[in-house]
């Protein structure tokens, strides 16, 4: 069925009707193909010059420009994909109220196809009075490794500035936290159970870092903090080992996520753990801990002053609607885009707490708000000649 052009309710409610799970966190997903595909499609209807872009075979995201090319220009971001479903408590893509009047109901309602709607239904309003240019990027894979943010840069695709249209709850967050995953690896001596004179415990050992990684997040973490996001922090998500009741481990691996700030490097992050391991090692000198990175994104940082956030905050205001500026502590695709030059700050309708969560919806008037106030800012922002 058509949708109405600029009606950002219709847009969401057609994109979230459509299963769009990672390929790469559910097998067997379908993935972007088909939700890219329906998005495109609207996209031409509705007057934007459209090409999709594979990031990998079968992972498509939408490049939709519509304005004047050579003028001031506004990117706006947003992911496809969608999260598993396991565990939600109603049809994952019904777009329905479920007794509710004032919300619509699916998996990514929240996360993040009420922002993908607002973001388009917001350029198609004004593009007859736009003086520059707005740029839609609707990305595949935000929710495992970003490619599809990361082949629109490779493509070489820029613009002076834009808005990732993450659940905010139209509150200007220009800053967010980044993450790195590493593997500690404990090694210890298999023994059969009862030889304690041969036999090492890696398991206990690991055991022993994790008590160290307890002080170190406890009393040097809370030292370091940024205006808008608090503290860093680190955890162990997952561990394993042991082959059996009576044997000693000779190996276990801890898997560790460090949330990063503003200024912490990835490889910060590596030497910590390895100090970590040393200071167990000065005490007990059997331990013998090995640490690899195994992934990681970079935080994102923008000024709350740049040009950027000043002109969303007029445009919040032009729009009657309260400036509220706050810290996402998700990761986001802002950070590759600051990272290729430029400025990214996230901006969107929807509580990101939904997020991934047994029940995610989103509030239909806010999808609204919020595509009011977009629109306002690419007149606003495409209309000046410098920054």
């Amino acid at each position: 069925m058509p949708v109405v052009r600029g009606d950002a309710v219709a847009l969401t409610r057609a994109l979230v009707r459509i299963d769009s799970r990672n390929p790469s966190l559910v097998r067997g997903a379908p993935g972007e193909a088909n939700v890219a595909r329906a998005l495109a499609d609207i996209l031409i209807a509705w007057g934007f010059r459209v090409e999709i872009v594979e990031a990998a075979p079968g992972r498509p995201s939408v490049v939709a420009r519509i304005g004047k090319a050579g003028g001031r220009s506004l990117m706006f971001n947003g992911h496809l994909d969608v999260v598993g479903t396991e565990g939600m408590t109603h049809d994952p893509w019904s777009a329905e109220s479920n007794g509710h009047a004032d919300r619509m109901y699916g998996r990514g309602s929240a996360d993040m196809k009420g922002g993908v709607a607002a973001m388009c239904a917001a350029a198609a309003r004004v593009s007859d009075s736009l003086e520059g240019e707005v740029i839609i990027t609707a990305v595949a894979d935000e929710e495992y490794e970003s490619i599809g943010t990361r082949s629109i840069i490779d493509r070489g695709i820029r613009a002076d500035a834009a808005i990732v249209t993450e659940p905010t709850q139209l509150a200007i967050m220009p800053a967010h936290l980044g993450f790195v995953w590493l593997d500690v690896t404990t090694r210890g001596r298999a023994a059969h159970g009862s030889r304690w004179d041969l036999g090492v415990d890696a398991i206990r050992h690991a055991g022993l870092f994790l008590a160290e990684l307890d002080r170190f997040d406890s009393e040097e973490l809370p030292r370091r903090t940024h205006p808008l996001l608090g503290r860093p922090s680190v955890h162990a998500s997952l561990i394993e080992g042991g082959t059996g009741m009576s044997t000693y481990p000779d190996k276990c691996v801890v898997r560790i996520e460090r949330r990063t700030i503003p200024g912490e490097s990835r490889a910060d992050v590596s030497r910590e753990l390895e100090t970590a391991c040393e200071r167990v090692r000065a005490r007990v000198a059997s331990f013998r801990g090995e640490v690899a990175e195994t992934f990681a994104q970079p935080p994102s940082d923008v000024a709350t002053d740049a040009p950027i956030v000043r002109a969303l905050g007029r445009a919040l205001g032009d729009c009657d609607e309260t400036t509220h500026i706050a810290g996402m502590t998700a990761w986001t695709d802002a950070a590759l885009l600051n990272d290729a030059g430029i400025p990214a700050i996230c901006f969107g309708p929807g509580d990101i707490r939904l997020a991934h969560a047994a029940e995610e919806w989103i509030p239909i008037k806010e999808i609204e708000r919020a595509t009011v106030v977009l629109s306002r800012l690419a007149t606003t922002w495409c209309a000046q000649k410098t920054l």
